[in-house]
């Protein structure tokens, strides 16, 4: 659990009246300026990326989506979309 902060403590107070226009006494929520995407702080998403890019050349040189299903561990329709998909792109 996040733990809030007194406005005070952290903002001018020529702020803290701005605000105070608009909500008073209420809890704020200020995000963040830019978030992440889905894997992008941990490299999981570039490690995904490159494991589909494996697939699809394998796929591409011959191996079946069966063997590839055996080999990644995962089922023939993820095999299939990541083929679709990276064939699209």
């Amino acid at each position: 659990m996040k733990r809030y902060k007194n406005a005070r403590d952290v903002l001018p107070e020529s702020l803290i009246q701005e605000i105070q226009k608009y909500v008073r006494g209420e809890h704020l929520y200020i995000p963040q300026t830019e978030r992440k995407g889905w894997g992008e702080k941990s490299g999981t998403r570039d490690e995904m990326e490159r494991r589909n890019k494996e697939i699809y050349q394998k796929y591409m040189d011959g191996i079946s989506m069966a063997e590839l299903a055996d080999m990644y561990h995962l089922s023939e329709e993820r095999i299939r979309g990541i083929v679709y998909e990276m064939h699209a792109n």
